[in-house]
């Protein structure tokens, strides 16, 4: 049995019900896994390229140098390492998901884009081209990255700016283990 549609009301069809923006089953929750699976991978991509020339360095020249005595072990900084990009990327979806149209959102991916291309640069000085001088250097123009980076990212989402802070905290941890590296050897 049909109704009688009211002249005054709206007409509704199927197609405008399912392309409604309040539809739970719109375009950009179903890209929403998608974008944060891809938000998590580039972090995670960046250390696979800073990996390439740590693991080279590990068991050959840095295990040679003197280390200072709060050097963690060096099993962990895999782990810690993949649970940091991880909560990057996380903090990166949860900005992107603002709209990629907005100014703060921009600043704040790009700023995040120039940390994480000197997190890998990092890697490159530090082991790569084994020089704890231009690895300080490198790291420390890190450090005011990663700052400037939970700044704009606060602008857009706290919760973002958060999940960034176990970075900061162990970026200034690698920084002293590389400023002592230096002093040491």
């Amino acid at each position: 049995m049909h109704r009688k549609r009211d002249p005054a009301e709206p007409e509704v069809s199927r197609c405008t019900i399912l392309n409604s923006s309040d539809s739970p089953m719109n375009t950009q929750s179903l890209r929403s896994p998608v974008l944060l699976i891809i938000c998590i991978a580039i972090p995670l991509l960046a250390g696979v390229a800073g990996s390439f020339s740590t693991m080279s360095s590990i068991a050959t020249w840095y295990t040679g140098l003197i280390k200072p005595v709060l050097t963690p072990p060096n099993w962990l900084f895999g782990p810690v390492w993949t649970t940091l990009y991880i909560l990057m990327g996380i903090a990166l979806y949860l900005v992107i998901r603002e709209g990629t149209e907005k100014k703060p959102v921009q600043l704040g991916i790009m700023v995040f884009a120039a940390q994480l291309i000197v997190n890998v640069v990092w890697s490159l000085v530090f082991f790569g081209l084994q020089s704890p001088l231009l690895g300080l250097i490198t790291i420390l123009v890190l450090i005011a990255l990663v700052l400037a980076t939970i700044y704009f990212f606060y602008h857009v989402s706290r919760t973002a700016a958060v999940l960034l802070v176990p970075y900061i905290v162990w970026v200034c941890i690698a920084t002293y283990l590389n400023a002592m590296i230096l002093v040491l050897n």
